[in-house]
């Protein structure tokens, strides 16, 4: 029998953020006294990147400063130190700050080899999601838990709160559209903390490799405090280049869309997820340029005049406008504007609708197919219907933290 730990903090630090209610949310990693004695006298690896901080410290140095033996460290798409830009190839190496090697688990190598943890005792996971299905570092996490499980090593993740962990919407994944920005059959968004996540690939069997009884593995979550699936979390670091601060963390679910097709996603500006638009379209509109710039030096449409939106605003008027739920009158309003509609998706060269990026974004082929033809806001949201009914029930399961 496979064996799942919930260690619920007693010891914590001050952290400025609140659930919305007056409390002080704090993440997992702060809760040291619920994890140090899991380390003491073990070699550790550590799955990390400039998200896993504790105050403003990250979480290596104060595991080392407190005498913790770590071995092996290993980094996520845009890299440890978080520099790269997306989908961009991170190569191995040791990281200057602390001498410890650094293995990149993005790319071709997806999981830890059975050489890189020969040393390693005990696996600690420890990044900030932001709650979106094609948002990589759900996939990290399912390949680390499959390398442990191989390894037969003890996992331990520290959970952070879901800054979209407050609803639940879009398409569910079908698995022949499975690919590196999606794996498993839930929505877009899917209102879970990366702790509950892990608890669910393992407690759904939706891993290649199946825990043995009486083997090395466990998984462990180390739970946040005070957070709840109401609760409207303010990361404390951008989790990644291009999602520089919350008003692009809201609209990326229901914009990154964007990225499957011919208009630029507003990667090169200065708002990614909140600028869209093409050359084609009319002039009209907001006029914007990418440029090459850090964590994106070679934005589609690159120093392109394009003509489109800009839906930046501040956090609270976007969670207006997105009313708990994916905006997708900002694609039908593109489509229905784009002059070519042949040419409105990124073409796949196979020509098989599960290699159209777009197609994997959505996790199937519905809504292009819906957007083709014609189908309202509505008639799309209706189909969507089953599937997140279903996903609901599985979902809840597995919940660490009171629910919307």
């Amino acid at each position: 029998m496979k064996k799942i730990t919930v260690l619920f903090p007693v010891f914590l630090f001050i952290f400025l953020a609140g659930n919305g209610q007056g409390n002080t949310v704090y993440p997992g990693a702060w809760q040291l006294n619920n994890y140090l004695p899991l380390l003491k006298g073990k070699k550790i690896s550590v799955f990390a990147n400039p998200t896993s901080v504790i105050h403003h410290t990250h979480l290596v140095d104060t595991l080392l400063h407190l005498g913790v033996s770590i071995v092996k460290i290993f980094g996520p798409e845009h890299g440890f130190r978080g520099t790269a830009d997306a989908g961009a190839h991170v190569a191995n190496y040791t990281d200057q700050q602390t001498g410890i090697p650094v293995v990149s688990l993005y790319g071709k190598k997806v999981r830890p080899s059975e050489d890189d943890l020969k040393d390693v005792e005990v696996m600690l996971f420890d990044l900030q999601d932001v709650g979106v299905r094609f948002y990589t570092y759900i996939n990290a996490l399912q390949e680390y838990i499959e390398s442990a499980i191989i390894n037969n090593k003890p996992l331990i993740v520290l959970d952070r709160p879901n800054p979209n962990g407050f609803y639940v919407d879009g398409p569910v994944l079908n698995r022949k559209y499975s690919s590196g920005i999606g794996m498993q059959p839930v929505p877009v968004v899917y209102g879970m903390t990366i702790g509950e996540y892990a608890k669910m690939l393992v407690g759904e069997q939706w891993l290649t490799h199946k825990p043995a009884t009486g083997k090395g593995f466990s998984l462990t979550v180390i739970p946040c405090k005070n957070y709840t699936h109401k609760s409207l979390y303010r990361l404390p670091v951008k989790p990644s280049p291009n999602l520089p601060d919350m008003t692009s963390i809201y609209l990326y679910p229901s914009t990154c869309f964007f990225e499957g097709t011919v208009l630029s996603e507003g990667r090169g500006t200065e708002h990614p997820f909140a600028l869209f638009g093409h050359p084609s379209l009319p002039d009209t509109l907001y006029a914007f340029t990418p440029r090459s710039k850090e964590g994106a030096t070679a934005p589609k449409l690159k120093d392109v005049t394009c003509y489109g939106w800009n839906v930046y605003t501040d956090e609270q008027s976007t969670l207006q406008t997105l009313k708990g739920q994916l905006h997708l009158s900002w694609l039908l309003n593109a489509y229905a504007l784009f002059p070519d509609k042949e040419d409105f998706f990124i073409n796949a060269p196979s020509g098989k609708p599960e290699d159209y990026f777009f197609n994997k974004l959505t996790g199937n082929s519905n809504l292009m197919q819906q957007l083709i033809q014609g189908f309202t806001e509505t008639e799309i949201r209706n189909s969507w219907q089953p599937d997140l009914t279903a996903f609901k029930k599985i979902r809840k399961k597995y919940l660490l933290y009171a629910d919307f």
